[in-house]
C-alpha cells in the first residue's frame, strides 16, 4: 500500500476523525460546535483532534481579534477534496445496509 494513503487512512482511522470531519463538512467550526454536534467526546480528545487535522493541513485554525478572542477551524482546499472520500464511505455503507 502506498504510503500516502496509509498515513491518510492512519488519520482517518483515529476516533472521532469522521465524525469531527462531518461535523465540520456540517458547518461546526468553534470548538463547542464541534463538541455538541459529536457528542461523547471530552475536550481533551476534541483538542488533539483538532490539532492533529490542523497538521495533516485538513483544517486551518484561526484566531479572531475579538473581545474575549474566539478560535475557528475551517476547512482546508484538502480538507473540502477529501468530503469525497467521506461521501464515499457514507454511500457505501447505505447501500450495504
Amino acid at each position: 500500500m502506498p504510503a500516502e494513503v496509509r498515513r491518510a487512512a492512519g488519520l482517518l482511522e483515529r476516533r472521532w476523525t469522521l465524525s469531527i470531519l462531518w461535523a465540520s463538512y456540517e458547518g461546526a467550526s468553534r470548538f463547542n460546535e464541534f463538541r455538541q454536534a459529536v457528542g461523547g467526546i471530552s475536550p481533551g480528545t476534541l483538542a488533539q483532534r483538532l490539532a492533529e487535522l490542523e497538521q495533516a493541513g485538513v483544517l486551518r485554525r484561526a484566531v479572531i481579534d475579538e473581545r474575549p478572542p474566539r478560535v475557528e477551524y475551517r476547512l482546508t482546499p484538502d480538507g473540502r477534496r477529501l468530503k469525497r472520500v467521506v461521501d464515499a464511505l457514507a454511500s457505501w455503507a447505505d447501500a450495504t445496509r
